[in-house]
């Protein structure tokens, strides 16, 4: 007997009939003698809707916590109607939302964080002979306010609990069977890969690759949980996230991941003197803004200049943020730029191989573009374009590095994002 964890997003759930499938599936895998945990998004586009209703509601930006006591709602709906779905196929099946499962969370509304997972009703209710459901994308904090674990948060719930819970495994189902080389919307002949490593996943998915989201990988690598990333439309084999992976014959890239949601900021003319950078980047620390990417041009005058890049969401907070502290570092000017895209290439064999990045800035410029900022790790590099012809320059790419496949890549339908 296995004990299983199984998350379904939005898509998965997204109408009664793709709910009763998902209910199916389940109770299958539990009268084959296993035990099973759901953790499920809210259905289809039930959490935006949300949001643009609160947006008609409220003029300004609506106080944190009371959205997330409104879109917390999302995921209660989903967990009670999986639930009757299990229960109407003669499966005894308990829904819990994520405070009732013993999620707890810090108190950062919005952007929380798991602190503690107390899974002892989960683990007496799956021994009574329940599949237990349990709402994604939220948590409690110590002194009982209702928080959400950001976007992707349902993958990130299900991942801690199958770490809390000891589970065999941790499935998360989407609307593609497996991580593919790159986006296969994008690249149709987009190979799918058979297991990746921690590192080379969690790369891909804070590098803007949608199916699994960082922190969950992040846990599961922390954790040993193991993962699989498989298809709710289909029974096809999904892809293993492991700690190690084999090497494919020839292979050094195994994804290509891109992010849009990119916005470099320039610091012009800012003293050259110890500290200087502190003061910035710790200004952006503490209103939560993370920083990615980071260039320093030469010093001229006893002054230099600097760029980097935040999130497009937060890019207008960061230039309030860089104003508010004029006076104390001191400046020329401060200016952004939108429009941009990072494109990135990931696999642990970069490391031992000469003139992977080489052959990347090649195949960039070759289409006419030009890079505007580089990152570079031990498994990844990152070029930071302007995003016009973002699909043209990943296919290119991914034939590059021999990831061109003769077979179409499966998709089922709208990717799940959270």
């Amino acid at each position: 007997m296995s004990l299983i964890v199984m998350k379904f997003g939005g898509s998965s759930v997204g109408d009664a009939e793709r709910m009763k499938r998902v209910a199916n599936r389940v109770v299958e895998r539990q009268r084959e003698g296993n035990q099973c945990v759901v953790v499920v998004s809210a259905m289809g586009d039930t959490t935006d809707d949300l949001i643009d209703l609160s947006k008609q509601i409220c003029s300004v930006t609506p106080p944190a916590r009371e959205m997330d006591m409104l879109l917390t709602t999302g995921e209660q709906v989903s967990v009670a109607l999986l639930s009757m779905a299990i229960q109407s196929l003669g499966q005894p099946a308990l829904s819990f939302t994520g405070w009732q499962a013993g999620m707890y969370t810090d108190e950062v509304h919005g952007k929380a964080r798991i602190t503690d997972i107390q899974p002892e009703r989960i683990l007496n209710a799956v021994n009574q002979g329940n599949v237990v459901i349990v709402a994604g994308f939220q948590g409690m904090t110590a002194d009982g306010e209702i928080t959400t674990l950001g976007r992707g948060g349902s993958d990130t719930t299900a991942v801690a609990l199958a770490a809390a819970i000891q589970a065999d495994v941790c499935e998360i189902f989407t609307d593609v069977d497996g991580v593919y080389s790159t986006d296969p919307r994008v690249v149709k002949c987009a190979r799918k890969l058979p297991e990746i490593t921690y590192d080379e996943m969690l790369e891909l998915a804070n590098l803007g690759a949608a199916v699994l989201h960082p922190r969950a990988v992040e846990y599961a690598k922390n954790y040993n949980v193991p993962l699989v990333v498989r298809s709710s439309f289909n029974h096809n084999a999904g892809t293993n996230v492991k700690e190690e992976a084999a090497m494919e014959q020839g292979i050094v890239v195994r994804g290509i991941a891109s992010d849009k949601n990119v916005a470099r900021i320039s610091i012009l003319g800012i003293e050259e003197k110890p500290g200087q950078l502190a003061k910035v980047f710790t200004a952006l620390a503490k209103e939560q803004i993370d920083v990615d990417i980071i260039v320093q041009s030469g010093v001229m005058n006893g002054q230099a200049d600097f760029s980097f890049t935040v999130s497009l969401t937060d890019k207008d907070r960061a230039l309030e943020v860089i104003q508010s502290i004029r006076s104390e570092v001191g400046f020329r000017e401060v200016s952004s730029q939108e429009n941009l895209v990072k494109v990135s290439i990931v696999g642990a064999g970069m490391v031992s191989t000469p003139g992977v990045a080489a052959k990347m800035f090649e195949v960039i410029s070759d289409l006419g573009l030009s890079i505007n900022m580089v990152s570079t790790s031990e498994i990844k590099t990152s070029c930071v374009i302007e995003n016009s012809r973002l699909n043209e320059v990943i296919q290119a790419l991914h034939t590059a590095y021999g990831l061109d496949t003769d077979q179409t890549a499966f998709v089922g339908g709208p990717q799940d994002r959270r």
